[in-house]
């Protein structure tokens, strides 16, 4: 349709059509089936008749049953305005690919892009028109359940994840050729604003910050993601400056609408509109109607506040129409970029749905990037990759465990994922160096026989490898946990090993689970491979490094704490007034704690390879740079071992002197660089005035004249020295 079309189909809609449009319920009240409908129906109070206009439909997938239930819905709607199916494909429809998390330590945009493309290929036969993802909340405390679902503490990284991940979904750089574009979906960025700042890393909980911090640090990661040409935008659960979201005209008007030049749909998160009431800044559902609609949150998920309250408040004169006009033709103008207007079906085909559903292609690529997203945090005496000639247990909890799937992995079948048992057996073949627990234990209660056996394997092999981690529940929405170590069983099963192994079994924990731990029980373990939630594929892919098939390459997104008293700790923090002085410990008045290191115990950007990389000093072009006239910075990496390598290159900056206090260093660059054995190679970076620009005290950017530390490091601890170099 043209835009005159759009027009003309909306003023010959009446008010309770079009606010049917701003209303989004799930698929059981379009179900076939009566029971699976009256309880939903009843829930809400909704008619028939008032679910003939319904906008759009969360959770339903399936080519089936899309179909059937847009075939129904057409016939019945007035006007024949398609509905519009969304859902939760955030790391993989059928074919699960790694968490998020994950697939942020990859730091590989080509890999995000391809999981986007590969799980929209899926979900689009499905049914599915709009994926919630990506999830460009910036995060900085693991005991959020939700960390899964980020890319981590970076805002760079962040958005340059996020942006693949829009592009890969979408097809392109906008959401306009749609249409044509069948075998894809609209992205919806989520979550608006800052809902990975909650306190305490309890879900759902207050956002407190300045509004230059959330302008200087969270905002650029979405902001990367809607300039990537992202379709739709989700409103967070929190409250910014005491303001929930969906409610928040100054963040979703000023801010995303103005200020980030958004005009696509924003939708609220599920149950968000009425949850205004229990914020307390809605007396009832009438209040909470008003405020959201005034805000601009266009679709109202799972509640009834506009479908029951917005006839009234426009018909009063509280609201004007022309509001409910605006937010349904962005609604109308997404179904139209979708196609949906030629084409209710678009992209839905069982016999597609079929072929490429969990084909051979798709698990190939899960398998590949869940064996790059991968983080080798320990390897002492070289342990890894597993020596051909030794006999290895394989024991723990994980052993053979299908639940490595994580959170959000909503369409995914547990039993159709890879075990680790299962890839270590098919490598092993007849060659018999392989020896696997019988009694493996649960993640929660490792019985005394799981722990008996294992200390059996241990004194009667070279290796052991321990499959630990948090169950898939502890991770997610409302998986807050205040203690992020492991479970007190597996803590005490991992001990019994170490000491039966002595000197002569060296013992390697693979871990599964959703956010960075506190790994000091297991500290002096030979080699720890995080394995995080790695989908479908899971257990070729840690296979696959375990036997050095893959040398691995990843590198953390997220800092792993010593403890949980330092939450949150992460790199870009400040100096201080009175920063630690690593060579003056014990002098008293400096920022730091008395019984733990201010460090993480592993950090940002950090991880291992089975190649050995050796850095050079870092070399500038000039030490002046200016607007327009950038500067070089380089650095020769060598690959001192004789195995090649793929190296995550690293560009770090500090502003000396600013209007505000900045961060020790922040991520400006980064190149990921493949360096064979014996080889060096000249890594080059091009720093620019626009790169240390930042938000100032009156919320405009800009960069300050002064001096600039740069390093180019292989993480955001081990820097070696700086360049200094001059802002002219």
């Amino acid at each position: 349709m043209q835009q005159n079309q759009l027009e003309q189909l909306l003023s010959q809609m009446t008010l309770d059509e079009k606010i049917g449009q701003l209303t989004q319920v799930t698929g059981d009240f379009f179900s076939d089936k009566a029971e699976e409908r009256t309880g939903p129906m009843s829930q809400l109070g909704l008619g028939d008749e008032e679910l003939l206009n319904v906008g759009t439909v969360l959770g339903v997938t399936g080519a089936a049953e899309c179909r059937r239930i847009q075939t129904e819905y057409m016939k019945r709607n007035r006007l024949h305005i398609p509905t519009l199916f969304m859902g939760d494909v955030i790391h993989g429809c059928r074919t699960i690919f790694p968490i998020p998390l994950a697939l942020g330590s990859s730091w590989n945009e080509d890999a995000a892009r391809k999981m986007a493309e590969v799980s929209a290929r899926e979900a689009s036969a499905a049914g599915i028109d709009v994926t919630f993802s990506p999830m460009v909340d910036l995060v900085r405390d693991p005991r959020w359940g939700r960390v899964l679902e980020s890319t981590g503490e970076d805002p760079l990284l962040n958005g340059r994840l996020a942006a693949a991940m829009v592009k890969g979904y979408q097809g392109g750089d906008d959401a306009e050729g749609l249409g044509e574009r069948t075998d894809h979906v609209a992205a919806c960025v989520k979550h608006f604003a800052a809902y990975g700042a909650a306190m305490g890393g309890r879900d759902y909980n207050t956002v407190d910050m300045s509004e230059r911090v959330l302008h200087d640090m969270y905002l650029p990661g979405y902001k990367a993601a809607l300039d990537a040409g992202a379709a739709m935008v989700m409103t967070s659960f929190n409250t910014v400056d005491g303001i929930p979201s969906t409610g928040n005209k100054h963040l979703m008007r000023d801010i995303l609408r103005e200020e980030m030049g958004f005009d696509g749909v924003l939708i609220s998160d599920f149950g968000a509109v009425k949850e205004l009431i229990a914020h307390g800044v809605a007396a009832d559902e009438t209040e909470a109607a008003k405020l959201s609609i005034e805000a601009g949150t266009d679709i109202e998920m799972m509640t009834i506040c506009y479908m029951r309250h917005l006839r009234e408040i426009v018909e009063n004169g509280s609201v004007d129409e022309a509001l409910i006009d605006e937010a349904v033709m962005r609604i109308l103008k997404l179904k139209n970029d979708l196609g949906l207007f030629e084409n209710p079906y678009r992209g839905v085909d069982e016999e597609t749905e079929s072929k490429v559903t969990l084909c051979d292609a798709h698990r190939q690529s899960a398998r590949e990037i869940a064996g790059e997203s991968i983080v080798l945090l320990r390897n002492e005496r070289k342990t890894l990759p597993l020596d051909e000639g030794g006999h290895v247990a394989l024991a723990g909890p994980f052993a053979a465990s299908h639940d490595i799937l994580g959170a959000w992995s909503w369409k995914g079948v547990c039993e159709e994922s890879v075990t680790l048992r299962d890839a270590l057996r098919e490598a092993d073949g007849s060659e018999g160096w392989l020896s696997v627990a019988q009694h493996t234990g649960n993640p929660l209660d490792v019985d005394e026989a799981a722990v008996a056996e294992a200390v059996e394997l241990a004194k009667r092999s070279d290796v052991i490898v321990l499959a630990l981690g948090e169950p898939q529940e502890w991770g997610g929405e409302a998986a807050s946990r205040s203690n992020i170590s492991l479970p007190k069983t597996q803590i005490d099963l991992y001990h019994a090993v170490r000491d039966a192994a002595g000197d002569h079994c060296r013992v390697v924990v693979v871990l599964f689970n959703s956010r960075p731990l506190v790994l000091s029980d297991i500290a002096d373990a030979d080699a720890i491979v995080e394995a995080w939630f790695p989908g479908t594929e899971g257990g070729h892919a840690v296979a696959d490094i375990l036997l050095g098939g893959v040398n691995p390459s990843a590198r953390l997104s997220m800092s792993f704490p010593v403890n949980v008293g330092q939450i949150p700790v992460f790199y870009n923090c400040e100096n201080t007034g009175r920063p630690f002085n690593p060579e003056t410990p014990d002098e008293k008045y400096q920022s730091k704690y008395l019984d733990v290191s201010n460090d993480p115990a592993y950090p940002f950007g950090y991880g291992l390879s089975y190649s050995e990389f050796s850095y050079g000093p870092v070399a500038v072009s000039s030490n002046e740079f200016a607007a327009g006239k950038p500067l070089e910075a380089s650095v020769e990496v060598a690959n001192v071992s004789d195995v090649d390598g793929l190296e995550t290159v690293q560009l770090y900056v500090r502003d000396i002197a600013a209007r505000v206090s900045r961060p020790i260093r922040q991520l400006k660059d980064f190149k990921r660089v493949r360096i064979a054995a014996g080889e060096t190679v000249t890594v080059r970076f091009t720093l620019d005035e626009a790169d240390v620009r930042y938000v100032h005290p009156d919320l405009t950017e800009a960069s300050d004249p002064g001096e600039f530390d740069v390093w180019i490091a292989p993480n955001s601890r081990d820097l070696g020295a700086a360049a200094r170099v001059s802002l002219i």
